[in-house]
């Protein structure tokens, strides 16, 4: 019958749907920190409902209050006001029927996988029989494929490992509610991708409900029935909710042609590229021109007082940076393993390259090899018409943990490199190199605090100052952003393109993330699965600069050249 002949008898006759039971709820949640002058507010009226079995993805920032939520929800923080009711009653301490995940593992590192997933159920289920609880233990390492690990240590465990033996924990103990706190952040795309799908396929079959704190568009999409954005602090606020209606599961390759993923992908990331344009627009700019000196490091240097003429420039500049069949090969106890087999590569000077594969495959040993940190075994490096040998001010380095002196303040920091480079300029010069960099970053008012005292974005910020503020010959960058959340990360992406625009400086990135991989560079080199490594496939990236990340997801070849890149780096996992 066409539902507009519908009569009101015919409605009421109807049967009622029984609405879902709430697993979770939250209604008017404040939580601060410290008192008076010095008290911080750090969530603020939080209001949110979820159903029994339902998967919610909350897309947290540094700094808004994303473990204090979780921290709240599992009974290990009590609100300031409001509630936090679990099946209709107050949350009043931890209990076993939440397990929660943080992002950090704290596993007992003298104790084996079996023994570390013990411990919840020999609590849990103490009055069990002793077979009975063993069964459990090993049912649910089975459960996050470790079983082949069950008596190793957490030593012996690559980060993705324990993490899995921190999942496997959290759920022996049967929780009705799993709480998870970015814990996959820390891992690379390949672990983290199995990870999220051991984690759909336990949720499914176990009918958990389940809360993910993730600092990732993407995986909410993957992993969530609806993203809700947690608003950057102080009194941080939940923002609007984003459900994700695609059927289950999910293939990621697949998704990559769904007008649907697009279409909540672009909603997503445009509201939260609104939330950071609010808080950039809030930060003062002072523009502080450089002054007009050339570093030691430059062929057009010439020593004060000398005569000389500066060097001619004999580089060919589409062989700016030449990889020549490079090769490292370490020693191990079963003999020699060769990382990388035959890495070759010319870059173009001004060129900006990302290079991208799977964890192990020889990514970073690469840049450390042309970063003059590691000796190559076999093959050469020519920078600027010379070989490589040792490391020197002529390249610049962010590594993703920043190096910072931590009693050092960010422009003492900043000046380390300054003073190596520009040792003739003068006092007011090489001041104003370091303001200049310190302001393109976002740090003018910060420039006094102690490295100790910021934050990881910020830190990360003083580390890319610091090496653009070398003017170096190659930019090296080692998953610089990799620890960073989204709005951190895109903001730091924005900089790094406009700096690097303005100084032309010839760039190599090392990232697992292929979105940024696209967005930043005019070539993206994959690398083949270790060991024996070498490059496998060149993609470049015709898309017209200045990017930014809006263009990107509105331009027609974007979700082309991101699929070649998926394509390559399944095809790596399944032949690995």
């Amino acid at each position: 019958m066409p539902a507009q002949q519908l009569k009101l008898k015919d409605v009421d006759a109807m049967p009622e749907t029984e609405p879902a039971k709430l697993s979770l709820e939250l209604s008017g949640v404040c939580k601060s920190y410290g008192s008076g002058a010095q008290r911080t507010d750090v969530l603020k009226d939080i209001n949110l409902s979820i159903k029994e079995g339902e998967f919610v993805a909350i897309v947290g920032f540094s700094g808004s209050g994303k473990t204090t939520l979780i921290s709240l929800m599992a009974g290990l923080l009590e609100a300031d006001s409001g509630s936090i009711l679990r099946d209709g009653k107050p949350i009043d301490g931890p209990g076993p029927d939440r397990g929660v995940v943080f992002q950090s593992y704290s596993l007992m590192p003298w104790m084996t996988v079996r023994q570390n997933v013990a411990l919840a159920v020999d609590q849990v289920f103490k009055d069990k029989p002793k077979a009975e609880r063993s069964a459990r233990v090993e049912k649910y390492i089975a459960m996050v494929n470790l079983t082949s690990a069950i008596e190793k240590r957490p030593a012996e465990l690559s980060g993705g490992m324990r993490q899995r033996v921190a999942v496997a924990r959290a759920l022996a103990a049967s929780p009705d509610i799993l709480l998870l706190d970015e814990p996959l952040s820390a891992l690379d795309a390949l672990t983290r991708s199995k990870l999220q799908d051991e984690i759909i396929r336990i949720w499914s079959q176990e009918k958990k409900t389940v809360v993910l704190i993730t600092n990732d568009v993407d995986e909410g999409i993957i992993m969530a029935d609806r993203i809700i954005p947690l608003k950057p602090g102080p009194g941080a606020t939940l923002g609007p909710e984003f459900p994700v209606t695609l059927p289950r599961p999910r293939d990621r390759t697949a998704m990559n042609h769904s007008p649907e993923f697009k279409e909540i992908r672009r909603e997503v990331t445009s509201y939260l590229m609104q939330v950071g344009s609010e808080r950039a627009a809030a930060a003062t700019d002072k523009t502080i021109s450089l002054p007009s000196v050339v570093p030691n490091t430059s062929r057009d240097f010439v020593a004060p007082g000398s005569k000389a003429k500066p060097e001619e420039t004999l580089a060919d500049l589409d062989r700016y940076v030449e990889f020549s069949q490079i090769s490292k090969v370490y020693p191990t106890r079963k003999g020699p393993v060769k990382v990388v087999d035959g890495f070759d590569l010319k870059i173009r000077k001004g060129e900006f390259v990302s290079i991208i594969g799977h964890s192990g495959c020889g990514k970073s040993t690469v840049l450390s090899m042309v970063a003059g940190l590691t000796d190559v075994s076999e093959g050469g490096i020519i920078l600027d018409g010379r070989e490589v040998s040792t490391a020197g001010p002529d390249r610049g380095i962010v590594f993703q943990a920043p190096s910072l002196v931590p009693w050092l303040s960010a422009y003492d920091n900043v000046a380390l490199g300054v003073e190596q480079v520009y040792p003739h300029a003068s006092g007011r010069e090489r001041n104003d190199i370091i303001e200049h960099y310190l302001n393109r970053v976002g740090l003018s008012d910060a420039r006094n605090k102690k490295a100790s005292e910021l934050s990881n974005g910020m830190k990360q910020r003083v580390g890319i100052a610091r090496a653009f503020a070398l003017s170096p010959k190659l930019l090296l960058l080692d998953e610089p952003f990799g620890m960073l959340d989204s709005l951190t990360r895109w903001d730091l992406q924005e900089v790094l393109m406009e700096v690097w625009a303005r100084t032309n400086v010839t760039a190599m990135l090392v990232t697992h993330d292929v979105d940024e991989a696209i967005l930043l560079a005019d070539r993206v080199v994959m690398m083949t699965n270790g060991p024996n490594a070498k490059v496998g496939k060149i993609l470049e990236i015709d898309l017209p600069r200045p990017r930014t990340r809006k263009m990107l997801l509105e331009h027609p070849d974007y979700y082309s050249l991101r699929e070649q890149l998926l394509t390559f780096l399944e095809q790596c996992d399944h032949t690995h």
